[in-house]
């Protein structure tokens, strides 16, 4: 009913509880987009559904690093994500608590895993596409990111 109601489903799941809470995310809630699931590649079918079916992952790198979740932020699995063909995104997570807003956690990441500009474009086009904005503003945000990135390089 929710659905019919014009509710999105989104869950927190694979941050701290297995892959399995993913699994039940995806089957019972039929979720759109999963907040963090680092636990995800720990199961090689589920990796490959979250890949085939593009359900974007608001990973948190912050304050997964200040909750011990991932240590050192070297090991923050945002790039191997992308390797694998996931739709990882960057974002803050309660960025006064945990000490970084959404231009902090890009940083340190991009930091920390040694990431390219070309990276840097594709998390946050990634981002957009994971957004629940209308398709006309997602394709106005692409065009400003890629002139920016051509104005830039």
């Amino acid at each position: 009913r929710a659905r019919d109601e014009g509710f999105i489903a989104v869950a927190h799941a694979g941050e701290e509880a297995p892959a399995e809470y993913v699994w039940e995310a995806i089957k019972l809630l039929k979720v759109s987009r999963i907040d963090h699931g680092y636990h995800i590649l720990d199961d090689p079918i589920l990796t490959e559904k979250v890949a085939q079916e593009k359900i974007p992952l608001t990973t948190c790198p912050l304050s997964a690093l200040k909750l011990n979740h991932i240590v050192p932020l070297e090991k923050f699995p945002v790039k191997t994500m992308m390797k694998l063909g996931m739709i990882p995104t960057i974002n803050s997570d309660d960025p006064a608590y945990f000490g970084g807003y959404i231009n902090e956690n890009y940083y340190e990441t991009a930091k920390a895993l040694k990431l390219s500009a070309e990276d840097l474009v594709i998390l946050a086009k990634h981002s957009i596409m994971a957004s629940y904005i209308s398709n006309e503003k997602k394709v106005d945000l692409y065009n400003n990111i890629d002139r920016i990135y051509y104005e830039i390089f």
